[in-house]
This record gives structure tokens, C-alpha cells and sequence, in this order.
């Protein structure tokens, strides 16, 4: 014997897409997904872009492509 609030539930997953309407919440929710994210993945990638050297470095030396200059003692 088959529960009728199961078959009800599994009838409205199937047919979700055909009673999909856009609300302001899910506007918001689609455009921080598909723009936001992307935005921001791009973003990192963007300023991160070149600034490591990963190639024949050991251990204590910096990862940066381009280290600042070691301070000398006397300066402060």
C-alpha cells in the first residue's frame, strides 16, 4: 500500500519545473550564483595572476615572483 502524501510529494519533484515562477528571492539567489560567484572567482584569480613562483623553490625561500628587498639592520 502506496502513502498518498508520498506520491503527491514525488508528483510535485517531478513536475517542479513546469510550476517554476522567478520571485524576487529567487532572482536574487539566481543572480548571486551566476554572476556574484563567478565575479569574485574571477576576481581572486585576476589579482593573484602571476604574483607566485612555484618553480625550484626549497624550503625558507620566498613564493612570491618578485620578494621585497631584506632590510638592512640599521634601518627601521
Amino acid at each position: 500500500q502506496t502513502d498518498p502524501a508520498i506520491e503527491r510529494w514525488a508528483l510535485m519533484r517531478e513536475n517542479l519545473y513546469q510550476n517554476f515562477r522567478f520571485t524576487p528571492i529567487k532572482t536574487r539567489q539566481t543572480i548571486v550564483l551566476m554572476i556574484g560567484f563567478p565575479l569574485l572567482g574571477g576576481l581572486l584569480a585576476w589579482s593573484t595572476d602571476a604574483r607566485y613562483d612555484w618553480a625550484g623553490k626549497t624550503k625558507g625561500t620566498s613564493l612570491l615572483r618578485s620578494p621585497p628587498a631584506p632590510q638592512s639592520p640599521g634601518e627601521e
